[in-house]
Formats: C-alpha cells, structure tokens, sequence
C-alpha cells in the first residue's frame, strides 16, 4: 500500500486499540501500548503485510516518539523531587548503568559497541508509559507518586544523556562539550522561562485559548521545535530536546498562566495522545521484526533474558535506594513500575540498528522483552498496592469492630 492506505491502517488500529483495552479491562488491566504495537505487528510485514513504511509514516513516528517524551519532561515537577529522594534516584540510575553495561560486556564477549547499546537500553524507565497507569490508579497523588516522579525521571532522562554521550559515534571529550554547551544553552532558556513575562503575553493566552487562535498551544509547538532543533545543531539526539522542551513549557506556563495551564497541557495531550503517540507505538509493531524474534535460536532465549534482567539492572538498584520511608508493598510497587521500559529501548535499539552494532534479533528481543515489561510490571504494581489497600481497609475495620 501507498503511505495513504497505511495511514488509514495506523489510525484504524489506533482507535481499535482503546476499544480493546476497554473491553479486556472487565478482565484485566493491560496498558493500551500494548493493543497499539500488537495491532502494529498484525498489519506488518511479518504478519498481515498490510502496512509498509514510507517517509511520511517515519517522520509522522518520530514526531511521535518526541511528542511523547515532550509530555514526560512536562510531567516533571523538580520542586516535588529535590533533595534526598532526587540523590537516591540519580545513584540508583548511576549504579544501573554500571551494572547494566558489565552485564552486556559479559554477553557480548566484551563487544564495545554492542554492549554500550544493550547496557543504556537496560536501565530506562518508561516514565510516559507508565504515568497514564499511575494516574488511572490513583497512585501518583502522595508520597509513593513523587518518589515513582523522581526515579522514573532520572530512569528516561539518564538514559537519553548517556546516548548522546555513548551513542553518538564521536569520542566521549567531544560528544562531552557538545552536551555541556547544549545544557548551557538550556540553563539560558530555563533563566529566561523563570522570568516573569508580560502582562500582554498572559492576557493573548486568555484571549486566544476558546478561539482559532489558540496562541498558548502554537507557543508551545514553537518551543518543543525550537528544542527538538537546538539538539541536532549540537549533533545530540533529538530526545534530549524534546525532555528539555517539556520541562521548559511547565515552567513557562505555569508562570504566564497558572489557571489555563491544565487547559492548554490537556489540548496538547489531546494532540499526542490522541494523534502522534499512536502511530509511533503502532509502527513500532509494524517495524518489529517478529520473524527474527520467532525463528527460535539466541533471539527467543534472549528475551526472558532481557525481561530478568531489566528487574535486576533498573528494579534492583531502585529497590536498595528507595528513599526510607518507602516500606514492603510500595517498595516493591516502585522497583516493578521502575523496571518497566518501552519507548527509549526502542529508541536505542534503532540507533544501534542503524549504527550496525546489533542484530535484528537482539533488537527484537530486547524489544519484546520490554513489551512484556509494560504488560507484566505494571499489572503486578498495581496488584500489589490494590493489595495493601485491602489489607489497611480490612485492618481498619477490625479497629473499628473492637472499638465498638
């Protein structure tokens, strides 16, 4: 099909895939990016062969992929996560990478490339995946919301600085001082969002936001463009400008327009979610190599592998670092939600495709390994909180029998 029929099929399974997860959701929870890459694979090549990928469908993915980790950047609040938590996540993180990376120069038989590839891919959090499952529960509000903000922070922004430093193909000095002069640049923009802005620029975000207008929203097009841009004039991934531009756009709008920022963020979301998010996870599916994954041999036995390890890389560290006060169950809850990964593995395992540092078939078991990782972790988390809060409402109500 021509890239039109194949839009129609992304944006068919893109609706079907609610429609499915609602419908499942009288049985079982399972996360609505698992119908989008699943319906991706059916109508792909390996499958269907209904869908092709074209030029138009690309960009319309990458778009996507920046959309979603825009919406993440957004969701972070630095003043909630600050001070010891924040520390415990970074060295959480930092022991991941570490582990992360011996681990694959032992499979790799000390492979350079391959293992720097594999190891970064291991110690990511799908902060934008798991959110909507955070927020749908009630778990983001409270004490266990903020940690989970913190380390699923630093668990997708660790990993997109050290692609930029590892993955980049330039030597660790050079790729060093690009970074360095991109959060420069950054640290101007984050001075200048900090700045209070003028009463005009609040009052065209009124005006505008219920007309054709809608000022606020193509400001922030603007700035995540804006972004998206400045990291591929520093030679970095494209990622680190989106996270930048999500953090940016909070600041910024809840300075102009602290009662229209819901508003605006729920527009934007509208467009993401709505629109961009979906084709990148359903041409995800339609990318996956499920033949390479299928065909028996290293790949099939490497994904429950991969699937061990993220609990051993990412949850392992999380779980020894959680901040004290952080006891049993949501202990726990936190290490599952941590381990869970998605968008930046896939991310990274197509950098180091198209690099040629992996195998199909490493790409696609580390892949699926991080799709049963959105399908299992959270599930079991959200089993395990459920859990407690039985049991403390059964305790409760015993308290109250005896006090009678």
């Amino acid at each position: 099909m021509t890239h039109p029929g194949t839009l129609i099929l992304i944006m068919a399974a893109a609706v079907l895939a609610p429609l499915l997860a609602y419908g499942f959701g009288r049985w079982i929870r399972i996360p609505l990016v698992i119908f989008e890459i699943l319906l991706g694979i059916l109508i792909g090549p390996d499958v269907l062969g209904w869908a092709r990928q074209d030029a138009v469908v690309d960009t319309l993915s990458h778009l996507g992929l920046a959309m979603l980790i825009f919406l993440a950047g957004y969701e972070i609040e630095f003043g909630a996560i600050r001070g010891d938590t924040l520390r415990r996540s970074i060295r959480a993180w930092l022991i991941s990478l570490g582990l992360g990376l011996g681990i694959a120069l032992a499979l790799t038989g000390a492979e350079l490339s391959r293992s720097l590839v594999i190891g970064t891919a291991l110690t990511s959090t799908a902060l934008g995946t798991v959110l909507p499952i955070l927020r749908d529960s009630g778990d983001l509000r409270g004490r266990f919301g903020t940690v989970m903000l913190a380390f699923g922070a630093v668990g997708e922004f660790g990993p997109i600085i050290a692609m930029a430093l590892l993955l980049s193909g330039r030597a660790p000095g050079e790729s060093l001082a690009l970074l360095i002069g991109f959060a420069a640049v950054t640290a101007a923009a984050v001075f200048w969002a900090l700045r209070p802005r003028p009463p005009w620029f609040s009052r065209v975000i009124a005006k505008t936001l219920h007309s054709s207008g809608q000022f606020a929203v193509r400001f922030v097009m603007l700035l995540l463009v804006s972004m998206l841009a400045l990291s591929a004039v520093f030679g970095l991934d494209t990622l680190l400008g989106a996270f930048a531009a999500g953090l940016l756009t909070r600041l910024v709008l809840n300075g102009a327009a602290p009662e229209s920022s819901g508003e605006i963020l729920g527009r934007i979301e509208a467009m993401g979610f709505g629109f961009l998010v979906p084709v990148f996870f359903v041409v995800t599916g339609i990318q996956f190599d499920l033949d390479a994954l299928l065909g028996g041999g290293r790949a099939l036995a490497l994904l429950p592998l991969f699937l061990v390890l993220f609990l051993v890389v990412r949850g392992l560290p999380v779980y020894a670092l959680a901040p004290r006060d952080l006891h049993g169950t949501d202990r726990r809850a936190l290490t599952l939600y941590a381990a869970t990964c998605l968008p930046l593995v896939v991310a990274i395992t197509t950098i180091g495709l198209d690099e040629k540092v992996i195998t199909t078939g490493e790409s696609a078991s580390l892949v699926g390994a991080a799709m049963v990782s959105v399908l299992v972790f959270p599930l079991l988390a959200l089993r395990l909180r459920a859990g407690e809060g039985e049991a403390a409402a059964s305790a409760g109500r015993g308290i109250g029998s005896e006090s009678w």
